[in-house]
Formats: structure tokens, sequence, C-alpha cells
């Protein structure tokens, strides 16, 4: 494990020789977190990402041998967010997820807790957001403590929804927002900096060449949360790992393959 940069000085970044290593990383971080929030406290909150990277960890999350590792009934799956289009819809988050690894493992469907986009934008963020305060029993200004968040980052540094130039960058006391991004011309649902910054573990999984030039800068570079939204994401207690492949890592100073 080795340090760098300077807004994440304090942050492990992991540089894996290929996608398939970064999968099989993460996998071993989602059942070691999984057995040990059980373990502890009966129960495993995870937050998951979009994009094409997490399926090759939902992959190897069924199958056997990592599958019978995971204490399925104590884990409680969430988004850190969504587009707005229907649960069926081809873009739709959950149903990534849910051709992926919902139905391929023993989780009681309770336990998938998913943003209701059938409903319009703002009511499916409220909903969402009660929905998180039920299930972490959350009085009025406390904030969820996910034991793992899981992120992506998009090639203009934009993690979950936090897309750059937006309002909901300096969201302070909301747990889940939805809102309009000008760019995409489409309504996204997402968790705010608050609460992903106030998970117990927070993994971003980055794989890709065209990831390489706007990883560097949000590792090495200035603190520029407005054009790099990924750089807001600190956990005030926790810890932040950052797994990337060879390819993404290309352009970073002073790292060496590790996994």
């Amino acid at each position: 494990m080795y340090f760098l940069g300077t807004i994440n000085a304090m942050s492990p970044i992991h540089v894996c020789s290929n996608p398939e290593a970064l999968y099989q990383q993460a996998a071993a971080l989602f059942v070691r977190f999984a057995s040990e929030a059980a373990s502890t406290r009966g129960r495993f909150n995870v937050a998951l990402s979009g994009g094409s990277t997490p399926r090759g960890v939902h992959k190897l999350l069924t199958e056997v041998g990592l599958r019978e590792r995971i204490p399925w009934p104590q884990v409680h799956l969430f988004w850190g967010d969504e587009r707005c289009v229907a649960s069926t819809h081809p873009e739709s988050n959950y149903r990534m997820t849910e051709e992926t690894l919902v139905t391929r493992v023993p989780i009681p469907l309770e336990n998938v807790h998913r943003i209701p986009t059938e409903k319009a934008p703002l009511e499916a963020a409220n909903d969402y957001e009660q929905t998180i305060r039920e299930a972490f029993a959350l009085s009025k200004d406390n904030l969820p403590r996910f034991d793992l968040v899981f992120l992506g980052m998009g090639p203009d540094g934009h993690t979950a929804s936090l897309f750059p130039g937006t309002t909901v960058l300096r969201e302070g006391k909301r747990l889940v927002i939805a809102h309009c991004v000008e760019k995409l011309n489409a309504w996204r649902i997402t968790l705010t900096p608050p609460v992903l910054s106030n998970a117990a573990h927070v993994v971003f999984l980055v794989c890709g060449a065209d990831k390489a030039s706007t990883l560097r800068k949000v590792l090495q570079g200035p603190y520029q949360s407005d054009l790099f939204p990924a750089q807001l994401i600190r956990p005030v207690n926790g810890t932040l790992l950052w797994l990337v492949d060879r390819d993404a890592a290309s352009l970073l100073n002073n790292t060496e393959e590790r996994v």
C-alpha cells in the first residue's frame, strides 16, 4: 500500500495490472467488509455504483467460492445514484445490478433498496431519503454510515451523479438530491457528498485510458472540486481506496503496480 497526491495524500491507490485484477480486488473487499459488518452488527449496508466496471465485480460475487462466503441475509443493497428511467430501462443502474447480482444470489428482496424512479424525480429523491432514514434509524440531523460505498469516476471527473459545476456539489443538509444535469439534458438522483464521505469505507473503481488525464488531476493536482467532483469524497472517519487499472494510472507520477 502506498500514497500519492495532494488532495488525497492519505488515500491508498492500488494500481491493478488489468480490469480483471481490479474486479478481483473489489470483490475481495466486498466479501471482507460484508463478513466483518455482519459478524459485529448483524447487517452490511453497501451503496453500489452504476457503469460497466461493477459488472465484472458482480460476476465474481455470484461465482461458486465467493458467493458462499457472503452473508446474504444480512446484506442490504442501496445505490449511490440512478438515472431517472424505468427500472427495466437498459440505462437503469438498478436493472444492471438486478441482472448481474440480485437474481443470482440468495439475498432477500426486502434487502434490496432501489431508488423508485417510477415516480417524479423530486418525489423519488424524497422517498429514497426517507427509505435511508428508516433503514438506518436516523434522527433528523444524522447521516447514514454505509459500511461500503463503491464509486466510479467519469472522464470529466464526476462521481455518482455529482457533475462538474452543479449546485448539488454544495449540498450540506439533504441525503438524496434529484437534479437536472444540463450537459446531459437528463434528471439524475444521487446521494450527496456528506453521505458518501460519511461511509466507513469508500472504494473508487476506475478503468480505462480515457480516465488517465482526469485521474492525474484528481489525485495529483490542486483541489478543484467544482471541476472534479470526485475530489469532494473525503471520508470523515473512514477509509478511501482507489482501485485503478494500468491504463487509468498511466499518467500518474511515482506509481508502481501492486496487484
